[in-house]
């Protein structure tokens, strides 16, 4: 599976660009294929994997937040690995033609 998604602090002013940083930080550290952008983060592995790193990336920013907004997509297919590569390769080899 593939969830796409996004952790926003609240009450902390405009600048949250140290607090979704702390949330990548739990990302990037769990070992599952991801990518980041500038709206959302994906990440793709089994339901169970890829909720825990969601679980505690939130965490992370409600630790020093007062208050955590979280957007959430999945696309759950699970004869699918690689769909994070593979999904975008197919849009560029179409776009290519």
């Amino acid at each position: 599976m593939i969830v796409a998604f996004s952790v926003t602090p609240l009450g902390v002013g405009e600048d949250v660009g140290e607090y979704v940083a702390d949330a990548v930080r739990v990302v990037r550290a769990s070992g599952l294929p991801h990518r980041t952008d500038a709206m959302f983060t994906s990440i793709e592995g089994e339901w169970d994997e890829v909720m825990d790193v969601v679980r505690r990336a939130v965490a992370a920013v409600e630790a020093r937040a007062p208050r955590v907004s979280l957007v959430l997509k999945a696309d759950i297919r699970p004869s699918v690995t690689d769909g994070l590569t593979s999904k975008v390769e197919t849009v560029e080899r179409l776009l290519a033609r």
